[in-house]
């Protein structure tokens, strides 16, 4: 007998809409069919959609930024994820130097997110290796990690990595087959004169810092053959670039991800009289190259939100750049606001594709033995209010949307049913490892 069984809903299915019954028992999917299996409890989803439970490969809960540790941690981040449908976060581990010092980062981060509502990974981050690189790589495996982060920037605060090291770390993920996951803006050309303001973003991280350092790494990546995924793409000027300069490489050396604030908002709102709750790093874009980011969106490998938190006061209260908590949250909107722009479309690029480059056993798609991380959406319209996370505001208060995530299951579990919450137990995943 089945745990729990879902009857008149119209589940996403290899990339087509399949009115199905389906049945859970445990963690599982156990049965995707026309029929119906005793079950345990029986929900009538009422033809509302079933998609899968997305990924967010992209969050930084917890993080320490330097003036302020970022307000969303564990416990009130999945929170927020699971009101819009996120089964699955990929945090990061503090920047190590050496395999001693990744381990350890990853005991003390393991101890963080004891309280995450959902499932939860973690990317390794280097800074400035002091130690032998194929030794951290191991030892990152070895920990059930795919996927190193790097800084091509922030000298300033010793996070960045040398084009050298750079190198080693792409030949190395072609033999150890893992993935080089990096920040990429040209150190030399982000300014840091102390007078400038958060209104002055653009100017100091400028679009071109980000477009010149993605084209430089991505010839390294084709040289190398190895895998290099960009976190948060700003600018259809820098993904424009690279699809025509290197667009049959990707999906295969070179993977992009970009993030929702990117499509939704442009580099005007820094203006307002609220402009200081729209600044993260890089920064919002010129209208032209939101236009752009829009125009190549299928060559988006994933999107993942960079969701780090504050609240107002903490943004307010710091008016110059220097000392300005960089980042907004936007995981409880990141689906329903790509949906509004690109419909079906959105749902691989925030879970099956990222299941696959993590090497996520089970959690690529509603599929019989995958687990039972699914979203149940409706089409009625809602007006975006407060998140559920520890912060008092979200850029995207008052957007219209089109459709509203009524119930998330984690694992065969309610975790949202009809908007209610229920605490949940998430578990660290780790990734399935291959050598060569």
């Amino acid at each position: 007998m089945l745990d729990l069984l879902l009857v008149n809903g119209f589940a996403y299915i290899d990339e087509r809409y399949q009115k199905v019954n389906i049945g859970i028992s445990g963690e599982r999917i156990s049965y995707i069919g026309k029929e119906t299996p005793n079950a345990t409890r029986v929900i009538d989803v009422h033809h509302n959609r079933i998609l899968p439970g997305f990924i967010d490969p992209h969050v930084h809960f917890a993080l320490y930024c330097g003036t302020i540790t970022s307000r969303d941690d564990f416990i009130g981040g999945s929170k927020s994820a699971v009101y819009g449908g996120v089964t699955t976060i990929v945090d990061f581990l503090d920047p190590s130097r050496n395999a001693k010092e990744l381990v350890e980062t990853y005991n003390r981060r393991l101890k963080e997110a004891k309280g995450c509502n959902v499932d939860y990974h973690f990317h390794a981050c280097i800074r400035e290796p002091d130690g032998d690189l194929e030794e951290y790589v191991l030892k990152m495996k070895d920990l059930g990690i795919n996927t190193v982060k790097l800084f091509t920037t922030y000298s300033e605060t010793h996070r960045q990595t040398k084009d050298e090291d750079i190198k080693k770390l792409l030949k190395l993920s072609r033999k150890y087959k893992f993935v080089v996951c990096a920040h990429i803006e040209k150190d030399s050309l982000i300014k840091h004169d102390e007078g400038l303001t958060y209104k002055d973003l653009p100017k100091a991280r400028s679009s071109a810092a980000e477009t010149i350092e993605a084209m430089k790494l991505c010839e390294m990546a084709v040289k190398t053959k190895g895998k290099l995924y960009m976190v948060h793409c700003s600018s259809g000027y820098t993904l424009e670039s690279i699809v025509n300069t290197y667009g049959k490489y990707l999906g295969k050396y070179i993977f992009i991800e970009s993030c929702p604030q990117y499509f939704m908002f442009n580099n005007e709102v820094l203006k307002k009289d609220s402009g200081y709750l729209y600044t993260f790093a890089p920064p919002l874009r010129s209208e032209v190259e939101r236009r752009k980011l829009c125009k190549y969106f299928d060559y988006l490998s994933s999107i993942g939100t960079d969701h780090c938190s504050f609240n107002k006061l903490d943004k307010e209260s710091h008016p110059l750049l220097k000392g300005h908590p960089l980042g907004v949250g936007g995981i409880e909107s990141s689906f329903l606001s790509m949906y509004e722009l690109f419909g079906d479309k959105v749902i691989s690029k925030m879970c099956q594709n990222t299941a696959k480059i993590q090497r996520f056993k089970h959690k690529n798609g509603i599929k019989l033995k995958n687990y039972a991380d699914l979203v149940i959406m409706s089409s009625d319209p809602q007006i975006v209010g407060k998140p559920h996370g520890n912060v008092d505001y979200s850029i995207y208060e008052g957007m219209h949307l089109s459709n509203k995530i009524v119930s998330t299951i984690a694992r065969g579990k309610f975790v949202l049913k009809d908007g209610k919450f229920y605490p949940h137990k998430g578990q660290l995943i780790k990734c399935e490892m291959r050598r060569l």
